[in-house]
C-alpha cells in the first residue's frame, strides 16, 4: 500500500546548501509530519518548478548565488501570489525581513535558532491553506446544484434537500485534514456519511470506528492509543491502538457526547498536537488519520454546563454536519419503504408485496423517535410474518401504539371502562367512527383503513352525522 504524502500539494525547500535541505527535511518529516517534500539546491529552477502547479508553500532561502532570495520573492509574488512563501535566513537580518514581510512574505525565521518557531510556522501556513482551499471547494458547490460523485451516497436513500446539501458539502470537505462533527438523532445514518466521508477523501488507509460510550479512561487510551510490553500488569504483547490502525485513513469515533472528562484531555491533545503516546511508551507518534466524530446530544448545551470541553469541542466540530431527523423529512419515506421491502424480501426469500396507500399515510403521521433505524426495523417484523401478496399494516400499527395492543397475563382487554355505563347500538358507529379520526389525526383515508370502510362512505357518514367537540 502507498502512503498517503502530507500535505496533498508539495512543500518546496529552496537552498543552496544540500545538508541543509537535507536536515530541513528531515526536521520536518519526522516533528511535523509533512512528507510531501520537493528539494531545489538552484533557485533559478524554482520558476519552472512551480508552473508543474504541485507546489503549495515555499521555504526560501534568502542568501543564494546566481538569483537572491529577495529577488525570487518577488517572481514568486508576482506569477503565483497564492502559494505562501517563507523567508528563511542564515543571520538575523530584521530590517531585510521587514521589507520581505512587506512585499508579501507569510512569515520569516533565523535558520540556526528558531527550529521550534520554524515548524510551528510552516504548520501554521499549511492549516491557512488548507482553510482556504476548503473555501474554495465549498463555495464552488454552493454554485453547483449536481453531486461530484453520486454513487458515493448510493446507500442512503434520500431526495430532501436538506440531505443533498450535506452530500454537497461532504464532498467539498472530503478531502480535508481536519475533524469532522456529524450530529443528529439516533438512527439518522450519521455512520452512513463517515462511510461517506471516508470513501470521498481518496486516503489509502483503512476507516477505523470505535463507539467510546461507556468506555472509562484506561480502555479509551489503551484501544486508541496502544500500548507497549509491560506498560501495565498483563500487558505481555505490545498493542496497536486505533490511530495505529487508521493511519493514512479515517478514524470514527462514535457517541463522542459520552467520553469521560480525562479521556476529553487526552483527546484534546492529540488533535492539538497530532502525535500520541502509545501507554508506556515516550516515543511520540504523529496521527496521519483524519478523525471524524458523531454524537446524539448536543454538545453546545453540554460545555455550557460544563460536562463537555469547550476547547474540545471548538477542534472537532471544524466541519459540522447536523442530519435531520426522519419527521422533518417525510418525503423519503416511500422511498425508504420500498427500499427496505426490496432488501429484506431478497433477505428472507420472499415476493416483495404490494403496499397499500393507506400504509404510507400512516407512516407519514408517525413521528418516528427512533428515524431511519425505526423504520426499517418495523419492515423486518412486518416482512418476518407476511403471507398474503398485501402486506399488512398491523404489525405497523403494534409497532406505533404498543400500548394499544398490550395485554396483562390471563386477562382479556375490554373495549369499554368497566366503572361507564355502556353506549347504545344506536350511538356505536358514530364513536368509532370518532375513535378514527382521533387515531388518524384528522385523515380520513387513514381513519377509513383503521375501521375497514372507503374513504367515501366515511366521508358521507362524517356529512350526515358530523363528530362533536
Amino acid at each position: 500500500m502507498l502512503e498517503t504524502r502530507t500535505p496533498p500539494y508539495s512543500v518546496l525547500l529552496v537552498d543552496d546548501e544540500e545538508a541543509w535541505l537535507r536536515s530541513l527535511g528531515m526536521t520536518l518529516s519526522l516533528l511535523a509530519g509533512i512528507t510531501n517534500i520537493r528539494r531545489c539546491s538552484d533557485s533559478r529552477l524554482v520558476m519552472d518548478l512551480l508552473a508543474e502547479g504541485e507546489v503549495g508553500l515555499i521555504l526560501l532561502d534568502l542568501n543564494m548565488p546566481h538569483l537572491s532570495g529577495e529577488a525570487l520573492l518577488g517572481q514568486v509574488l508576482e506569477k503565483h501570489p497564492e502559494i505562501p512563501v517563507i523567508i528563511i535566513s542564515g543571520i538575523n537580518q530584521v530590517e531585510t525581513a521587514v521589507e520581505c514581510m512587506k512585499r508579501g512574505a507569510f512569515d520569516f525565521f533565523v535558520k540556526t535558532v528558531e527550529q521550534e518557531r520554524l515548524i510551528l510556522g510552516v504548520q501554521r501556513a499549511i492549516k491557512m491553506i488548507d482553510l482556504q482551499r476548503e473555501n474554495r471547494a465549498i463555495g464552488a458547490k454552493v454554485l453547483d446544484d449536481r453531486l461530484a460523485s453520486p454513487e458515493t451516497f448510493a446507500d442512503i436513500i434520500t431526495q430532501d434537500p436538506t440531505m443533498l446539501a450535506i452530500f454537497k458539502y461532504i464532498e467539498a470537505i472530503a478531502a480535508s485534514s481536519q475533524p469532522v462533527l456529524i450530529t443528529g438523532e439516533s438512527g439518522v445514518g450519521k455512520e452512513l456519511l463517515a462511510k461517506a466521508i471516508h470513501r470521498l477523501s481518496g486516503r489509502k488507509g483503512k476507516r477505523v470506528s470505535l463507539n467510546v460510550a461507556g468506555l472509562d479512561d484506561n480502555v479509551f487510551s489503551d484501544t486508541l492509543f496502544g500500548h507497549v510490553k509491560g506498560a501495565f500488569t498483563g500487558a505481555d504483547l505490545p498493542r496497536r491502538g486505533l490511530i495505529e490502525e487508521a493511519a493514512n485513513g479515517t478514524l470514527f469515533l462514535d457517541e463522542i457526547g459520552d467520553l469521560c472528562a480525562a479521556s476529553q484531555i487526552k483527546l484534546l491533545r492529540l488533535l492539538q498536537e497530532g502525535e500520541f503516546f502509545a501507554l508506556g511508551s515516550d516515543t511520540p507518534k504523529r496521527l496521519t488519520a483524519r478523525v471524524v466524530f458523531a454524537t446524539h446530544q448536543d454538545l453546545a448545551s453540554k460545555h455550557a454546563t460544563g460536562t463537555f470541553r469547550k476547547d474540545l469541542y471548538y477542534r472537532i466540530c471544524v466541519h459540522h454536519l447536523h442530519v435531520p431527523p426522519l419527521r422533518e423529512r417525510k418525503d423519503d419515506i416511500p422511498l425508504l419503504l420500498d427500499h427496505f421491502l426490496d432488501l429484506v424480501s431478497r433477505e428472507l426469500g420472499k415476493k416483495k408485496p404490494t403496499v397499500a396507500p393507506e400504509l404510507q399515510i400512516l407512516l407519514r403521521n408517525h413521528a418516528f423517535p427512533g428515524n431511519v433505524r425505526e423504520l426499517k426495523s418495523m419492515v423486518y417484523d412486518a416482512m418476518s410474518v407476511h403471507q398474503s401478496r398485501m402486506l399488512s399494516m398491523d404489525s405497523f400499527k403494534r409497532a406505533m401504539h404498543p400500548r394499544d395492543h398490550r395485554h396483562e397475563p390471563g386477562a382479556s382487554q375490554g373495549l369499554f371502562e368497566a366503572t361507564e355505563p355502556l353506549p347504545s347500538l344506536h350511538d356505536l358507529p358514530d364513536l368509532v367512527v370518532a375513535e378514527a379520526m382521533r387515531r388518524a389525526k384528522g385523515n380520513q383515508s387513514l381513519a377509513a383503513s383503521l375501521i375497514g370502510i372507503s374513504q367515501p362512505a366515511l366521508s358521507k357518514r362524517l356529512k350526515k352525522n358530523p363528530p362533536t367537540s
